[in-house]
């Protein structure tokens, strides 16, 4: 996989803009030493590294402003990075750019019950904002497994999900409104506490934009009551084909849970010897149902999947009966990803999405590409909205078996791809999935991302080497560029 040549200019200037840097950020907000910024030199995709030429860490709106003007008038250019835990590259280092750290934008600002919403620096870690609310009985709802430690920031950038999305919605369901600094240092405002704003969505354009076009640095977030009453399913089945049919039949049936998970033997037994929950470790799929509202319709609906499950043959079902029962059900889930390096020296995380309905089949083919690499693979998935994550396993150590991994999530992703799916349902495409791009777009649609970039970005400067496979200069597609709220497009006619 190979990232853009480092600007042998800009390396030249590393002395001059490191003292640049100094002037805006004063003290240790800016690191320059090899040692200091090896911290930085990988995602979570660890299996590619590169340090930084500084990194910068800094503590204000008017600090990120400056930078960001600095470097669109110097050429110069930037990684944003949140807490680091992007499964796809989104956060690799450039070895002629700044890794510009958002981790000190880390306060919760204002809490408005009376609103329903939270506002929130980008540094604020996903599980912190439920923290912050949860005394007075609300949450915030998408929760990846990383929540622990990834940041809404960060969130905002891949759009990510979580067990709960299937009822509440990824991160773009659940923001109002944002505070990015542009390229040029415009402080922009979209969004705010009100439901919908007019005019272009350029909200939803930022989420999900994998920090491509500006740099978030406030975000107002939805927070939701706490639902009366939760509990779970665990049912256990022969076959993964099984459980992928009780997804499906769940769904037709118009049941929407709260979460809907499933993990597959390898999964099963790495979480269970993880945090021994007692799943059971006799089956072939596990299938985790979160049903939650009004106590009645909670316990009608554990009744109704409960028909379903065993009208497919399910050898065993629990159901949660106290909310300490309920989260230990998913305690395995969460801690699948780490659980899975307990049996094999390194992973690799893939993302796809497919229809609901290609779930069995997904799973027959993949287990045909495990035994072509030789590699052994743990899936768990967000079943009901049909977004996997597959776990390759490999020993880096070994000559060629990261190539055959990569090898392998590519032939899953392009297998996603084929059944009706997408290349990503949470991760993001970053580096990992950039050179697959043309698997689901044509060369015009590429264009047309570009010029939404050149529109914002027409210097070309922010996370470089990210998402497209081939980046055209913004002269060649048709410069735009935004003025002051103004975005003219040149090309369209004018009435």
């Amino acid at each position: 996989m190979k990232m853009p040549d480092p600007d042998a200019q800009t390396l030249a200037r590393r002395d001059e803009i490191v003292a640049a840097m100094r002037a805006f950020v004063p003290g240790e907000g800016v690191i320059a030493d090899e040692t200091g910024m090896a911290v930085y030199e990988s995602d979570g995709l660890t299996a590619y590294r590169q340090l930084p030429m500084i990194v910068v860490l800094p503590e204000t709106v008017g600090q990120v402003s400056a930078i960001m003007r600095y470097c669109n008038e110097n050429a110069v250019k930037i990684v944003p990075r949140g807490a680091g835990t992007s499964l796809s590259g989104g956060a690799l280092p450039a070895a002629d750019a700044i890794t510009l750290g958002l981790g000190k934008f880390n306060r919760v600002l204002e809490i408005d019950y009376d609103n329903r919403c939270a506002v929130v620096q980008p540094g604020v870690t996903n599980l912190g904002i439920t923290h912050a609310v949860e005394a007075d009985g609300f949450y915030y709802a998408p929760d990846p497994s990383s929540q622990i430690a990834c940041t809404i920031g960060g969130n905002v950038a891949e759009n990510s999900g979580g067990v709960h999305c299937l009822k509440y919605g990824l991160t773009t369901n659940n923001i109002l409104g944002i505070e990015m600094v542009l390229p040029d240092g415009e402080i922009l405002r979209l969004g705010g506490k009100h439901m919908d704003s007019e005019g272009y969505d350029l909200l939803g354009l930022m989420t999900g934009s994998e920090g491509l076009l500006g740099v978030i640095t406030e975000v107002t977030v939805r927070i939701l009551p706490k639902p009366a009453t939760a509990r779970a399913l665990m049912i256990g089945f022969e076959s993964s084909t099984a459980g992928g049919q009780c997804v499906a039949d769940i769904i037709g049936a118009g049941i929407i849970p709260g979460g809907m998970e499933m993990m597959d033997r390898p999964a099963i037994k790495a979480a269970e010897a993880f945090v021994q929950v007692g799943y059971p470790l006799d089956v072939e799929a596990l299938l985790l149902v979160e049903l939650d509202g009004p106590p009645v319709e909670v316990d009608y609906l554990i009744g109704r999947v409960r028909e379903i499950a065993e009208g497919l043959g399910a050898v065993s079902i629990r159901v949660s009966e106290s909310e300490d029962e309920r989260n230990q059900f998913w305690a395995g889930r969460k801690a699948a990803f780490p659980a899975i390096g307990r049996l094999t020296p390194d992973y690799y995380c893939m993302d796809g999405t497919i229809p609901r309905h290609r779930l069995p089949e997904v799973l027959e083919r993949m287990s045909v590409l495990s035994d072509k690499y030789g590699l052994g693979v743990a899936n768990v998935f967000h079943a009901g909205d049909g977004n996997l994550h597959p776990l390759i396993m490999y020993d880096a150590n070994k000559p060629g078996e990261l190539d055959r991994a990569e090898n392998f999530g590519s032939d899953i992703l392009r297998l996603c791809v084929e059944v009706g799916g997408v290349l990503t349902g949470e991760h993001g495409v970053g580096v990992e999935k950039r050179d697959l791009m043309s698997e689901v777009f044509t060369e015009d649609d590429l264009n047309q991302q570009q010029r939404v970039k050149c529109a914002f970005d027409p210097n070309q400067l922010l996370n470089p080497g990210k998402v497209f496979p081939t980046l055209h200069r913004c002269a060649e597609l048709g410069r735009m560029h935004i003025h002051r709220g103004k975005m003219p497009f040149p090309d369209l006619p004018r009435f």
